[in-house]
């Protein structure tokens, strides 16, 4: 299997391509992902769309500095009934975003995009739905005391394989596609990859 570089500084994204034996090389890609989300809102662009752009553009940006390298670019949204929820800048926007998801359902996207010299060669887009207890403010303030700023920061403000788990009553869907990374269609496409 061809050795990828990984267009993210996501230690999950990292962690589930070690678990996989799938050889990488981390290169962020420190693509202004923010600015890229409004300039697609302002057309009117869905959860969806915006998720698989950014995860192009981080591989293609990558992959312009390493000729011949297979390059895997990622992003995950969420989608509240068709609103993009990023991720949380602070803990105060931790806060306010469980409390929209609060007793609701969403759908969890990740994108993944491989490039080539520049160029996507691959892409593929799954989606989860998690639906979140209905809990008081006190109960969703205990749980954000228990995620390090690291992982709060990292997983869509919640942390599916550990704490955030119990947010939810139904999940129904991938945990890796959760975590970031729908390991599962990368690998084929890698294993069959000429």
């Amino acid at each position: 299997m061809s050795k990828i570089i990984l267009a993210s500084k996501s230690k999950v994204r990292k962690k589930i391509l070690d678990d996989y034996n799938i050889l990488n090389e981390v290169k962020p890609s420190n693509v202004d992902e923010e600015t890229v989300k409004l300039s697609l809102l302002k057309e009117k662009a869905s959860p969806e769309i915006i998720s698989k752009n950014l995860a192009e553009l981080k591989a293609n940006k990558v992959s312009n500095n390493y000729n011949d390298s297979l390059v895997l670019g990622a992003d995950s949204v969420i989608d509240l009934e068709g609103e993009l929820i990023s991720k949380p800048n602070d803990r105060n926007e931790a806060l306010k975003i469980l409390k929209k998801l609060n007793g609701k359902k969403h759908y969890l996207i990740s994108s993944v995009c491989i490039s080539k010299n520049g160029s996507m060669i691959w892409n593929h887009t799954d989606k989860a739905i998690l639906v979140m207890k209905k809990m008081g403010e006190d109960d969703l303030k205990n749980y954000l005391a228990k995620i390090s700023d690291e992982a709060l920061y990292a997983y869509n403000v919640y942390q599916i394989e550990g704490e955030g788990r119990k947010l939810f009553s139904s999940i129904d869907g991938n945990e890796n596609t959760i975590m970031g990374l729908p390991i599962e269609k990368i690998k084929k496409y890698l294993d069959n990859y000429k």
